[in-house]
C-alpha cells in the first residue's frame, strides 16, 4: 500500500480532541474505520468517547480493554469500538473483525498498529501523543487517510482551516 499525506490537528485540551471527533462524525458512512494508536494515556480512549457522542451514542463509552470489543447503538449506525491491545495477532484473526469493518457501523481501533495485517486497506488512521509545548493537555493528532473517502474528507477538514 502506498502510504497516503498525512494531516495534523492540534488540541490544546480535551474539548479539543470532542471538537475533532465532532468535525469527523458528518462524514462517517456504515463501514467507517478509524485507527487509533498512541503511548498509555495520549488520549485513545478519550478520542474514541467523543467518537461515540458525535454519533450519538447514549451509553456509558469505556475502555474494552478486557472485552476486546464493546459494541454501542448510535443514533445513526453502531459504533464498535476495539481495544486489541491484549490480543495476539492469531487471536485477533479468530474474532472475525471483518464482520465489523465491513458492516454497517462506525468500527474504531485503540491499538491498530498490533493488527496492521487484519485491518482494511481503506481507513483513516490516527496517531496520538502528546504535544512538546509543556501543556499537559496538549495533544497532537496525525491523521493518515488510506482510500477513498478519506483522502477526501481530510482534504475538506483541511480547506474548512480544521487540518493542517
Amino acid at each position: 500500500m502506498v502510504e497516503s499525506t498525512s494531516y495534523l490537528y492540534k488540541a490544546e485540551n480535551p474539548e479539543h480532541t470532542v471538537s475533532l471527533a465532532a468535525r469527523l462524525a458528518p462524514y462517517f458512512r456504515p463501514g467507517t474505520v478509524i485507527t487509533l494508536d498512541g503511548d498509555l494515556g495520549a488520549g485513545k480512549t478519550a478520542f474514541s468517547k467523543a467518537v461515540a457522542r458525535a454519533i450519538g451514542v447514549s451509553d456509558v463509552v469505556n475502555s474494552p480493554t478486557f472485552t476486546i470489543i464493546k459494541e454501542y447503538e448510535g443514533e445513526r449506525f453502531p459504533f464498535y469500538h476495539m481495544d486489541v491491545y491484549r490480543l495476539s495477532q492469531d487471536e485477533a484473526d479468530e474474532l472475525g473483525l471483518d464482520e465489523y469493518f465491513f458492516g454497517e457501523g462506525i468500527t474504531l481501533v485503540e491499538w491498530s498498529s498490533l493488527i496492521t495485517e487484519l485491518l482494511p486497506e481503506d481507513r483513516l488512521a490516527i496517531a496520538i501523543r502528546h504535544t512538546e509545548d509543556g501543556n499537559p493537555e496538549g495533544r497532537m493528532f496525525t491523521l493518515t487517510p488510506h482510500g477513498n473517502p478519506y483522502k477526501e474528507w481530510c482534504e475538506q477538514l483541511k480547506e474548512n482551516g480544521i487540518l493542517q
